[in-house]
């Protein structure tokens, strides 16, 4: 049974109270961190019902949950919204601190071949998993090489490098060191021994490690 039901009036002021407040929805009544990454396609984070509605008016067909949380109050608020307003609700999970599963890369390429557009995808703060699928989106559908693509990994959509979502970053930088130079593709790439999602992760955590010790700790300049 859901957590959240939304046939009663109690049921769903239960849910905005939630979602307002468990889900810092607050945060997001007037400020939406909303980029077209193309013409077809717009970042941004968690959308209110009345912000999905504002949306559709913009031309949006289909919106693409990246959180997860199927039993969460955004997600009984938003997958009603987009039922009641006819738009395509499609959910793919991804996360902001692992390096993507071999499965996750080819699904996140079979997703922007298959989708509707226009279309809106969005994670919590649209700064980490909405950057991440970005850079997929901007190589794997607009063509760009990553090294473009990357851009969509920055400061200006919030995303924070220096921190455990850089993990995201480390994963295309590993590709033009590692990757590139043998003239594979970012695909060959991900298909090859090389991609080792648990290695990588393990190898960036020491590095976040070793720069605490010698920035923070020790003090080095």
């Amino acid at each position: 049974m859901a957590k959240f039901d939304l046939a009663t009036p109690w049921g769903r002021f239960k849910a905005y109270l939630h979602y307002l407040w468990n889900d810092h929805a607050y945060l997001r009544l007037g400020f939406s961190n909303a980029h077209w990454i193309s013409p077809e396609l717009v970042r941004a984070n968690q959308p209110w019902p009345f912000q999905l509605a504002w949306w559709k008016k913009q031309g949006i067909k289909t919106v693409v949950n990246l959180r997860g949380g199927f039993d969460g109050s955004f997600y009984a608020l938003e997958k009603d919204a987009c039922e009641r307003l006819g738009l395509n609700f499609v959910d793919f999970v991804i996360t902001s601190r692992e390096v993507p599963i071999r499965e996750r890369v080819r699904g996140a390429k079979t997703l922007f071949e298959t989708i509707e557009y226009p279309a809106l995808m969005h994670c919590k703060s649209g700064a980490d998993r909405a950057g991440i699928m970005s850079v997929f989106y901007a190589h794997y559908r607009l063509g760009q090489p990553i090294r473009e693509a990357m851009k969509q990994l920055g400061p200006r959509y919030l995303h924070i490098k220096h921190g455990n979502t850089g993990v995201l970053d480390y994963v295309f930088e590993q590709y033009l060191e590692r990757g590139e130079p043998k003239g594979l593709s970012f695909s060959e790439w991900v298909e090859s021994d090389d991609y080792d999602p648990v290695e990588m992760k393990k190898t960036f955590r020491a590095g976040m490690l070793g720069k605490v010790l010698t920035d923070k700790i020790l003090r080095r300049e």
